[in-house]
């Protein structure tokens, strides 16, 4: 499984995702800068990243915790998602995220 990640800066990464592992922490593991700071239990919105338009009815909805937290965001879209609330599976294979710039570190 597949997830394509678009940094802050404009680069494209190819990333290998794991079955029933949260996105965000595959971005981190792999080092991309992303804070992450509550470590994946929906508290900080550090993870903050756009989901391809494509992928979103893919998707599950956003449980009440993280349309709270993404409202309080400072630069969120439509599409935006936490990334420790994305599970990999199957169905996401080839996910394409974009980080936000305040999910850097």
């Amino acid at each position: 499984m597949k997830i394509n990640v678009t940094d802050q800066d404009g680069n494209r990464h190819e990333l290998e995702g794991i079955e029933g592992w949260r996105i965000m922490e595959i971005i981190r593991d792999y080092g991309l800068p992303i804070k992450a700071e509550c470590g994946g239990c929906c508290c900080c919105a550090t993870c903050h990243v756009y989901v391809d338009e494509a992928w979103l009815p893919k998707l599950y909805a956003p449980v009440p915790e993280e349309e709270d937290l993404l409202a309080d965001a400072i630069d969120t879209k439509p599409n935006s998602r936490l990334s420790c609330q994305l599970l990999m599976s199957a169905a996401l294979d080839g996910i394409e995220v974009t980080l936000a710039e305040s999910a850097r570190p």
